[in-house]
């Protein structure tokens, strides 16, 4: 079965392969029942289609259809046998929980075989993402692969400069194969000082730098020291001794343990465990008590435990979410990064942070004080950098954390990424108005993580990527993101309002459960619009007609140059006779050849008098300076008697009415819109996306197009349905010459 499966998607085989949706099929069930714990009364009745990469519930009576990534199945039970089919359980990383009933036992137990194997493929080179190839062609293969440069992300913070540089040691994978080829430490830091440093530390991961704030106060990483009880290391002492002198503003450093201490005391028995402070001069030492990832696994399966009782009562879901712990180490978390922000910004004390490995809880409090730090870490391009730095680059161990092969060890399976992701949308909850990216982005981030659509999140480290050269073979997820920016910007963001540190205040009541990820797909205890997605809709609308406003103007500017060149030569007779007129006085009613015609003051004007053109036209429009530039020549041309064109030369009757018509101004609103044009519904779970030309309300399918609307005066790519796009489509092709 795994064989055929894999040649179908690998290979172009001569046989004709049966399709459903554009995707090879594996197996089709009738007559099988969805339940949904919230409408056990009313089951969904339908077809159960396995294809290669997705299972699909298709309900035909409800024009509703359930979508399943074989990537985002993390447990796939068989229940036993009822009167009415045998049941088939399945759990979701995404934390969609869904069981199928189907009539026989033999389809049952197949399309249970069968998840099992697709869902946790043998080979990494089997996962989806060496054989995805997206339904459009809008987004190329090397599109974001290229948004992020180590080297530049450092530049950006001044570094290189005097007190830390870049050393070469690391380029072949040798001194720590986990870490990036590009290292920046120390400038007082020798090569035997380096080399010294690594050997101590576990998995060779020395101190490094990650962030450089302004004050020159660092964050830097690495993993614990191999110190056993009594051991000690000249070369790592003088390492820390170095970074401590790359700040001349503070006389000692914080080493920040992130785990429990009686944890760390643990390691010292396997001859690891944590810095001696009689060995390390100038350092303070803080233990700050984040869980394991053990622990942090075992905290999440109780949290969704709680989330999917069938009747959660008040007591039940309060004491079950207690229970787990999950808040409580959320808490921990973001504790541990304020204060290494407000260390570093605050005190202007460099950090040195670590835990057992470096990879783990590392990374997370090295993310969150940066992003508290730094507003540019707040945006969308600066969050991605982040990504890519302190998880991708600096080695988290993805593909074991979120076992997207066959034979990870379930002990290396955690939710150190979920964490993180439920942390920022802490942060976004409480200060709103600080970041440019919504929850959708953190949602779309944690699903694509799991998916194995996109190559950006495959492998352990930054040297597994290289050897899967899936830069070469893969799409990125950047690349996705960048050609749906529109759908992840926040309407409240004002980058204004918050430019420096951001200090959250995290007392245990502001730390909240997170709804819309652990119980997204829980039909019936959610509005059907959000207020964010109201107030993005909101957003776009007026940024539509802004641009459309402005495309106005200008074409109002241009019909106003044409007027005054088609009335200067109509009247060109009349201007010569009033000329000889003022010369001799004779016009009637003046004397001595005082100007009594309006019409002939105001070209006088003109034509003496520039400046009043350019204020007069950025009176017409904001845009002042580009319509200078196009109206300006034609006017006074104008009046000086020549003939230029203005440009466009030949704006037709038609071409004006397309253009006017290619901007909705009324858009439909989304409330109690049940369904879209292709008559898929929506609930709770779905998405509603507006048309840009037509207004109308659609699915993500159905707009799954960008164009350039003839009535934007930006032209930039906006999403538009389908027909839109072949009207538009149609309209340029004739207009082009």
């Amino acid at each position: 079965m795994y064989g055929r499966i894999r040649s179908w998607i690998l290979d172009d085989g001569e046989d004709p392969v049966p399709m459903f949706r554009d995707q090879p099929l594996l197996r089709k069930v009738e007559n099988v029942r969805m339940l949904d714990r919230y409408s056990a009364r009313k089951p969904s009745f339908g077809t159960l289609y396995l294809t290669t990469t997705h299972l699909i519930f298709v309900d035909h009576d409800a024009k509703k259809e359930t979508w399943v990534a074989h990537m985002h199945i993390a447990v796939v039970e068989k229940l036993p046998l009822s009167t009415s089919g045998s049941p088939l359980r399945i759990r979701c990383k995404t934390f969609l929980s869904v069981t199928f009933v189907l009539p026989k036992e033999r389809d049952c137990h197949e399309v249970f075989v069968t998840l099992q194997q697709l869902s946790q493929p043998v080979h990494i080179e089997d996962l989806y993402c060496f054989s995805y190839k997206p339904s459009n062609d809008d987004v190329p293969k090397g599109a974001g692969w290229n948004f992020f440069d180590f080297q530049t992300e450092f530049q950006r913070m001044r570094v290189p400069n005097d007190a830390w540089s870049l050393t070469l040691l690391n380029k072949d994978y040798e001194l720590c194969d986990t870490y990036p080829r590009y290292l920046y430490v120390p400038s007082m830091a020798s090569t035997t000082v380096l080399l010294g440093s690594s050997r101590f530390r576990s998995k060779g991961r020395l101190p490094t730098l990650t962030y450089l704030h302004s004050n020159k106060a660092a964050i830097c990483r690495c993993s614990q020291p191999l110190s056993g009880f009594s051991a000690r290391c000249l070369e790592d002492e003088q390492m820390l001794n170095c970074v401590l002198e790359t700040n001349p503003n503070s006389k000692f450093m914080y080493v920040v343990d992130t785990r429990p201490k009686i944890n760390a005391m643990a390691n010292r028995a396997a001859g690891k465990g944590y810095e001696n402070e009689n060995f390390y001069e100038n350092i303070k030492f803080h233990f700050l008590g984040i869980e394991n990832i053990h622990t942090m696994r075992s905290s999440l399966a109780k949290m969704i435990e709680t989330c999917e009782l069938k009747s959660p009562s008040m007591n039940a879901f309060i004491g079950g979410l207690e229970s787990s712990g999950w808040l409580r180490h959320v808490k921990a978390v973001l504790d541990t990064s304020k204060f290494i922000a407000q260390a570093v910004g605050v005190e202007g004390v460099t950090v040195l942070v670590h835990c057992s490995d470096g990879w783990d809880r590392t990374a997370q409090v090295c993310t969150l004080a940066a992003l508290l730090l730094d507003p540019y870490y707040r945006t969308i391009h600066g969050f991605q950098a982040i990504i890519e730095k302190d998880w991708l680059s600096f080695g988290h161990k993805f593909t074991d954390r979120l076992g997207f092969i066959r034979g990870t060890d379930n002990r290396e399976l955690s939710p150190v990424f979920t964490q993180l992701v439920d942390c920022v949308w802490q942060l976004l909850s409480q200060v709103p108005s600080a970041f440019q990216f919504n929850e959708w982005f953190l949602l779309e981030l944690h699903d694509h993580a799991h998916s194995c659509q996109y190559g950006t999140f495959i492998g352990n480290c930054e040297k597994d990527r290289l050897d899967l050269r899936l830069s070469e073979r893969t799409y990125s997820l950047w690349g996705y993101m960048a050609n749906h920016m529109n759908e992840y910007i926040n309407p409240l963001y004002k980058p204004d309002a918050h430019p420096d540190i951001l200090i959250p205040n995290l007392a245990p009541q502001n730390i909240r459960f997170w709804r819309g990820m652990y119980c997204r797909f829980e039909g019936g205890v959610h509005p059907r619009e959000s207020l964010v997605d109201l107030l993005m809709a909101t957003s776009d609308h007026s940024s539509s007609l802004q641009d459309h406003i402005r495309f106005l103007q200008r074409r109002i500017s241009m019909l106003k140059e044409k007027l005054v060149k088609v009335r200067g030569i109509r009247e060109s007779d009349e201007d010569v006779k009033a000329a000889e007129q003022l010369k001799d006085g004779s016009l009637v009613g003046t004397e001595s050849g005082i100007i009594d015609n309006k019409y002939l003051y105001e070209k006088k004007n003109l034509t003496e008098e520039p400046g009043i053109v350019d204020k007069h036209i950025s009176q017409v429009s904001e845009d002042g300076a580009d319509l200078r530039d196009a109206a300006y020549p034609s006017i006074v041309s104008s009046a000086h008697g020549l003939s230029l064109d203005v440009s466009p030369a030949n704006i037709t009757v038609e071409q004006l009415v397309r253009e006017m018509e290619s901007v909705a101004l009324d858009w439909k609103t989304l409330r109690n819109v049940k369904e879209c044009a292709c008559s898929a519904p929506f609930d709770h779970s779905s998405r509603k996306y507006h048309c840009w030309c037509c207004g109308e309300v659609f699915c993500i399918r159905c707009v799954d197009k960008h164009a350039q609307l003839p009535g934007h005066l930006s032209q930039r790519a906006v999403p538009v349905c389908r027909p839109c796009f072949q009207l538009v489509k149609r309209a340029l092709t004739a207009e082009t010459p």
